[in-house]
């Protein structure tokens, strides 16, 4: 039975921009630039990078939740605040999709993220998606004084705490591990749609029956295509609604100056090779219906700016998300 996009998601310009039935679109991760030899990127470049991917057939930006520096983990993402950073997107940008990738939902108040969410699509003119993690750095859980075991409950509470603040006006409902809503109390804004596209990042240790049936879409990490290809049939079997879901997935990329060099894999997630046999492998993808891929390029150990204008020319044009 072929899947149907629901209207407030075709109508919603982000979600209808990144993600497209039959066809593959590219995103990529902030900072968006190499930094293979640092945990912190060196972002003076990084306003000259998102003015080069707005103007190009990128299909997203997106932003990681990374509060802290963990040493364990070597990688301090953007080092800017999720949602600050996602406001100066807004800002900056008139066309590209922006989203989180992702909230990390355990550690965060629901009401404030629903109220940042709303408010981003709003500011962005409806290109906001909505991702939500569940966390895998254990460190920042006691820092946050939020416990880890329960975080897959939480992070169910805390989606259907959005939903109903986004969705609902004077909504009335308790929850487990969060507040109490009495039917006074309305968030606003809004956002631009009906519903806000909302997206699983990772496993966020949910079953994937819940995933196939309740996300509006799931950014997993893998490049095995085996592996994809077994995913993407059993998440299509387990999806009940009749709903088109897009299914993504998310590498890093070590984009090399060598045009011709061959392609490598690492680890089923990491990506060594030239634009030609990269742009290759992405197609391979698209044909097992993969509908959307996020590139980290922390490896890359070229120049930011040349690193992005090689993306862009020689790989995301073949995948062009149009404007």
């Amino acid at each position: 039975m072929e899947k149907t996009v629901p209207q407030h998601l075709q109508n919603h310009r982000g979600f209808a921009r990144a993600f497209r039935p039959g066809r593959l679109t590219l995103g990529i991760i902030s900072p968006f630039m190499g930094y293979a030899d640092s945990p912190f990127p060196d972002m003076s470049d990084f306003t000259a990078l998102v003015k080069q991917a707005d103007n190009s057939g990128l299909g997203a930006l997106w932003v990681r939740d990374v509060p802290f520096y963990d040493p364990n983990f070597g990688d301090a993402g953007q080092m800017y605040d999720i949602t600050a950073t996602l406001g100066y997107l807004a800002a900056l940008t008139e066309h590209i999709t922006i989203g989180s990738a992702g909230y990390v939902s355990p550690l965060r108040e629901p009401i404030l993220t629903a109220k940042e969410a709303a408010s981003v699509d709003q500011m962005s003119g409806g290109r906001f998606v909505l991702g939500l993690a569940g966390g895998d750095r254990p460190s920042e859980y006691p820092a946050f004084a939020k416990e880890f075991d329960n975080r897959a409950e939480r992070f169910q509470e805390n989606w259907q705490t959005i939903r109903r603040l986004t969705e609902q006006s004077f909504p009335c409902f308790d929850t487990a591990h969060g507040g109490r809503f009495y039917g006074n109390l309305d968030l606003t804004p809004k956002p631009t749609q009906s519903r806000l596209p909302m997206m699983t990042v990772g496993r966020a240790r949910q079953d994937l029956r819940w995933i196939a049936n309740e996300s509006d879409g799931w950014l997993w990490y893998s490049a095995d295509l085996p592996h994809l290809k077994k995913l993407l049939a059993e998440l299509d079997a387990l999806n009940e609604s009749g709903i088109w879901r897009p299914f993504g997935t998310c590498n890093f990329v070590e984009l090399l100056e060598d045009a011709d060099a061959p392609l490598q894999v690492f680890n089923g997630i990491y990506l060594r090779g030239g634009h030609k046999a990269i742009a290759d492998f992405y197609a391979q993808q698209q044909e097992i219906g993969v509908s959307h891929i996020v590139a980290n390029l922390k490896p890359t150990r070229r120049p930011p700016l040349e690193t992005m204008q090689d993306f862009l020319e020689n790989i995301v044009s073949q995948f062009d998300a149009g404007k």
